[in-house]
């Protein structure tokens, strides 16, 4: 059953601009947000970026894309500089650091399903720009972190706060990009891996004087950013929840079978985010003759195809079955990939540069088609009333995926070497393989039990 069966809600709404870019600016009222939408955006800059997809078509998709943009480059900031932060300037152990950063993010999951119910009852705009306040000033907060447990306490909060903020998030984005929220999303995702890039290079600015008040300076400029984003936020309609079926559970996402079992494959799926960023890296040091710079170029081979092509690689991804298909391709994908990368071990240092950049285009195919069918069906098999509590769900078995992930990978891509990246492709093919079987479980159970 397709998307727009399931959920006539969200999918019979007229994408605004795509055909109007140069007329008159009219306007219509949108029915989830009761907020008036420009269906064009008049001539000039505006337009012609717009007809390149360089910026949304309408007013609130742009201020949401702004919000989100100016968000990861605080996230950017964070990942690249917190940790040394930590070491280098509060002075606390390595050790100590690694295990608070860890754990906190493993107890930041835990908020994503109560409060993506939270925002599928009071509206998921309001929780998101909360979420994102109590973010900066817990991370302002840092600067006064000068022991292990005070560490643990501000990151705690951090790691909640950015758990529920994700997890509003997700239902705003499907809303503001229908009829093709999944297009949207690329566009987005593409965005904040700009952004990140943008926040790293920054942080390297304090990292390179390594001072006190570098660090702080980078910390604080964090919570700035996150406090700029919820302003911005301010500038995205209000969407009003929708009304959950009397009769049903409070919560819906842990009694939903083939929705928990799609969360469980999407996270073992997500191990692969931690190939190129992770294992490829030690493996091209310890078990190939290509150079170490190498290192950093097969990265930013990767970022580049994922900003140029992750909304073209979406087009069509706009229903369950279609996503599907797609998740089948992306396991197919990441077994060639891994490969071609296992390949490249023991290989003459220019023949072992040749095979790792095919490896890195064909996972970085791979990730663009997992990450499009993720999002579709991360939203297209829940319930319209309950989105953000779904995507809560949804987001812990990635989180999960975080955690474990680079440990697994050291063990079976490094420890094992060849054989062990063959393993780890394998098992991306099957998961790939048995989603499709997933999605078809999920539209039988919920034609049986309707809402």
């Amino acid at each position: 059953m397709e998307l727009s069966e399931r959920h006539p809600s969200t999918c019979h709404h007229p994408e605004p601009g795509d055909s109007q870019l140069n007329t008159s600016k009219q306007r219509q009222r949108d029915d989830r947000t009761g907020t008036a939408v420009a269906k064009g955006t008049g001539g000039g800059l505006p337009a012609w970026l717009v007809a390149r997809g360089l910026i949304p078509e309408t007013s609130p998709k742009r201020a949401f894309a702004g919000a989100t943009f100016v968000n990861q480059i605080g996230k950017g900031l964070f990942i690249a500089g917190a940790a040394l932060f930590f070491t280098r300037s509060v002075g606390l152990p390595v050790s100590q650091v690694g295990f608070a950063l860890g754990a906190a993010a493993l107890i930041g999951l835990a908020a994503g399903i109560p409060v993506g119910r939270l925002a599928d009852r009071r509206g998921p705009r309001e929780v998101f720009r909360l979420s994102v306040v109590v973010q900066a000033l817990a991370v302002a907060g840092l600067v006064f972190v000068h022991s292990f447990l005070s560490l643990i306490a501000f990151v705690c909060v951090v790691e909640l706060a950015t758990s529920a903020g994700t997890a509003a998030r997700g239902p705003l984005t499907r809303t503001l990009g229908a009829p093709n929220p999944t297009r949207y999303r690329s566009y987005l995702r593409a965005l904040n891996n700009i952004a990140v890039g943008c926040g790293a290079l920054a942080a390297g600015v304090a990292v390179q004087l390594d001072t006190r008040t570098a660090y702080v300076s980078l910390i604080l400029g964090t919570a700035a950013m996150f406090l700029v984003s919820a302003a911005l936020a301010s500038r995205v309609p209000s969407v009003s929840p929708i009304e959950a079926p009397a009769e049903g559970s409070r919560w819906p996402a842990l009694k939903d079978k083939p929705y928990v079992a799609l969360t469980a494959l999407d996270g073992v799926m997500t191990i692969q985010n931690q190939v190129l960023i992770f294992a490829l890296p030690l493996w091209i040091i310890t078990h190939t003759d290509a150079p170490r710079w190498f290192v950093g170029a097969s990265v930013a081979i990767n970022t580049a195809l994922v900003v140029c092509l992750q909304v073209r690689v979406s087009r069509g991804v706009d229903n369950n079955t279609a996503a599907g298909r797609v998740a089948r391709r992306a396991g197919a994908a990441f077994l060639l990939a891994t490969a071609l990368i296992a390949a490249a071990g023991g290989a003459p240092g220019w023949v072992a540069m040749v095979i790792i950049v095919l490896g890195v285009i064909v996972h970085t195919l791979g990730e663009l088609w997992h990450a499009a069918a993720a999002f579709e069906l991360s939203f297209g098999l829940a319930p319209e009333h309950a989105q953000g509590q779904y995507s809560g769900l949804f987001a812990i078995g990635q989180g999960l995926s975080n955690a474990v992930g680079p440990p697994l990978l050291g063990l079976l891509c490094i420890g094992w070497g060849k054989p062990g990246w063959l393993v780890v492709g394998a098992l991306l093919l099957v998961v790939g393989q048995v989603i499709p079987l997933v999605v078809s479980w999920s539209d039988r159970t919920h034609a049986r039990v309707p809402g």
